[in-house]
């Protein structure tokens, strides 16, 4: 298998100060992490955001892949969002909604760096753990690190926007159809700041 002859803007970077792995995430809010993963496996494909060389917003559609702990992102070969992300790592990918405006599941958004993967044997590996003839012989591949994740619901009268963020706790905010101020339901565990 080979990769895209342009030199990647890093291989296999360690991960950052800011972000984590999917399995982090997960280990972190096993619930939260569960119903978000769950709500990008009920459609193929998604919206990803990416920024353009002038600084302005792309979307795309893309898949969405969990397999070993990680969030993978992969992609045709010189893509202008690859070509993006190799320039400037950051992005956010939208769950595909679905029909109707029951937002069953919910609206959830996974925001971050991705980190282009090019080690042969990691490449092979990803490749290898997708269904037959779904992998060309060249493509780009990325890791997620999660910065942020959001999953916005309806719960009675409220719309409730649950947001996660690496090293603080889960935050539950809920606001009602008025002109009362929102509120913060108690998500820490005990012990833990925010």
């Amino acid at each position: 298998m080979t990769t895209n002859a342009h030199a990647p803007r890093t291989a296999h970077a360690p991960r950052t100060a800011r972000g984590v792995s999917w399995a982090e995430f997960h280990r972190a809010e096993p619930g939260f992490a569960g119903a978000v993963e769950q709500r990008f496996g009920t459609y193929t494909h998604h919206v990803l955001a990416t920024l353009r060389r002038d600084g302005s917003p792309r979307l795309s559609g893309l898949e969405a892949d969990f397999r070993e702990g990680e969030m993978w992102l992969g992609m045709m070969p010189n893509s202008l969002k690859a070509l993006d992300l190799r320039r400037d790592d950051r992005f956010a990918m939208y769950a595909n909604p679905g029909e109707g405006s029951d937002m069953s599941g919910g609206d959830v958004r996974v925001s971050g760096r991705a980190v282009e993967v090019t080690e042969p044997a990691e490449l092979a590996r990803w490749a290898a753990g997708m269904p037959q003839g779904e992998v060309p012989e060249e493509f780009h591949l990325f890791r997620v690190e999660v910065e942020e994740v959001v999953r916005v619901t309806i719960e009675a009268a409220d719309i409730v926007f649950r947001t996660w963020k690496p090293g603080r706790p889960l935050r539950t905010i809920r606001r009602g159809n008025d002109d009362a101020l929102p509120r913060e339901d108690d998500d820490a565990p005990q012990g833990e700041g925010g």
